[in-house]
């Protein structure tokens, strides 16, 4: 029986993740190269500086030194920029009002920090929604391990196999399964073409959801 729902934050809650790589992807065209899907898909859902470094990435395909400032300033700058139209995702708010009508403890684990996630979320009003909110401030490493998880279940008082994980990308579905949570991943604009590894059921969107349902046909 499910007991409890984790959800990830970036991408699934709220896209920031479609509008980072075309930042970087758009600041890298400004510079005379490209960033393609496939070298960017490493990076998502995880700590982006253990895993790829878009200045070497950069200055090998173009064959020079960048500014590393100057770059980085039009990379927030583009991203800033995207971010002031963004909205939540479909269906964010009404699962979470749908896991409080049925009682489920609701927990958030990200990889990125607390600021970054409880800003946004402050921003957006949901902060209210999550009894446990765990982020790369807690733990050691970040998804694709599961730590963050382990943490997020223990602290809502479940067994990892009473929880329900929502995640957007294969980091971080494979941080789910490693912890023993049951997964549904809900792919955005960047993330669908990606390959995921094991999860319990894939759907294009949280809108229209009937939670009640879902859990039944996982449970």
């Amino acid at each position: 029986m499910i007991r409890a729902i984790v959800f990830d934050f970036d991408g699934l809650i709220l896209d920031t993740e479609t509008n980072e790589y075309h930042a970087y992807a758009d600041a890298y065209r400004h510079h005379g190269a490209e960033l393609s899907l496939d070298v960017w898909s490493k990076v998502i859902g995880t700590d982006m500086l253990s895993v790829f470094d878009p200045y070497e990435h950069l200055e090998k395909s173009i064959g020079k030194p960048v500014d590393r400032e100057q770059f980085q300033s039009m990379r927030r700058k583009l991203f800033a920029e995207r971010m002031e139209l963004e909205q939540l995702r479909p269906g964010v708010v009404s699962v979470l009002e749908q896991a409080k009508r049925l009682g489920l403890a609701v927990g958030l684990a990200s990889s990125s920090s607390s600021d970054w996630v409880t800003g946004y979320l402050s921003k957006f009003g949901l902060q209210h929604y999550f009894s446990c909110i765990r982020t790369r401030d807690h733990v050691v490493n970040v998804k694709p391990d599961p730590e963050l998880y382990r943490q997020a279940v223990e602290n809502l008082g479940v067994k990892p196999g009473e929880a329900l994980a929502f995640e957007d990308s294969a980091n971080g579905a494979m941080a789910a399964h490693r912890a023993g949570l049951h997964c549904v991943i809900v792919p955005n604009s960047v993330t669908a073409s990606l390959t995921f590894g094991p999860h319990s059921k894939r759907i294009d969107t949280m809108e229209g959801l009937d939670l009640g349902t879902l859990l039944a046909e996982i449970s």
